[in-house]
Order: structure tokens, then C-alpha cells, then sequence
């Protein structure tokens, strides 16, 4: 059995219909967005990791030798990690927002919306920060080729794995 079929089959159970709960909407809304928010913290804490390095990176003696194409890969890259930094966080301040006015539904589908699109900006500043680093130490295409490879195998972890255990369930 290959590792593939495990984690799709893995994925699957665990991401059956559970059949009814009992939950009032209310109550579906409070435990979904709890199960956001505990996914939310390791993708936090990631991206201000991330950021913090980036932002570093630019006061670093190295960094005033990169060149045009490494300094565009940087820009972009930190750009992005701000995106994603904005879009992981902003279910907190949404919450804020809309705290004890009984929205939390709306919260909810907001929330994840902020997180699907703060992971899709994290999938980039990753692979943006990893294709800066392999051009600055390596040379030729095998920046590309590695960061392309690495791009492609997020894009499977994080996308198309669950998705296929998704609709295997469906």
C-alpha cells in the first residue's frame, strides 16, 4: 500500500459525515470555529516566524549583494507573508467584532474564507523564501527546479490529498 492511499485513507475516516449530532446551529458554529482556531495557531505561529526572518533578512550584510531577480523574489515574498499573516490572524479581530451579537455562523464562514486564503498566501511566501535562499547559495536552474518540486509537493499535501479524501467521502 502506498503512503499516498494511507494518508487518503486516513484523511477519509476522519473526515466522515458524523452522523447528527444533536448540535443546535449555534452549537455547530461554536465547536466549528474552535476546530478553526486550534488549526489557525500552527499556521500563526508559522507565518510570524516566517515574517520576523524576512524582515531581518533586509538589515543582514549578505542581502546588499543579491541581485535585481533576488530582491523582486524578496519583495514579492514579504508582501505575501503579510497577506498571509493578515488573512491567518483577522478571524481574531473579526471575532472581536462581532462578539455577542449572534453572528456566529457568519464568523464562522468568514473565518475560514480568511484561513483558506491566508494558507494559499503562506503556500507562496514558503516557496517564495525558499526559491530566495536556494538562488543566493546555489547557481543555474536548480533554484527553480527544487523550489518548483517543493511547490508542487505543498500542492499535494496541503490541497490535493485532502481534497481527493474529501470527495472519496462524498
Amino acid at each position: 500500500m502506498s503512503w499516498a492511499r494511507v494518508v487518503l485513507e486516513s484523511s477519509a475516516m476522519s473526515a466522515r459525515h458524523i452522523p447528527d449530532r444533536k448540535e443546535t446551529e449555534d452549537e455547530r458554529a461554536d465547536r466549528r470555529y474552535q476546530e478553526l482556531l486550534q488549526e489557525l495557531r500552527v499556521a500563526q505561529t508559522g507565518v510570524q516566524f516566517l515574517f520576523a526572518f524576512l524582515l531581518t533578512l533586509a538589515f543582514t550584510r549578505r542581502f546588499q549583494q543579491i541581485n535585481d531577480f533576488q530582491q523582486w523574489v524578496y519583495v514579492t515574498t514579504l508582501l505575501a507573508t503579510a497577506v498571509a499573516s493578515a488573512l491567518l490572524i483577522g478571524p481574531v479581530p473579526f471575532h472581536r467584532i462581532l462578539f455577542r451579537r449572534g453572528l456566529k455562523p457568519r464568523l464562522v464562514r468568514g473565518s475560514d474564507r480568511m484561513a483558506r486564503g491566508g494558507l494559499a498566501m503562506l503556500l507562496v511566501a514558503i516557496n517564495g523564501t525558499l526559491l530566495l535562499i536556494l538562488d543566493v547559495v546555489l547557481a543555474g536552474v536548480l533554484p527553480f527546479v527544487l523550489a518548483g518540486v517543493i511547490t508542487l509537493w505543498f500542492l499535494l499535501v496541503w490541497y490535493v490529498l485532502p481534497l481527493r479524501a474529501r470527495e472519496q467521502d462524498g
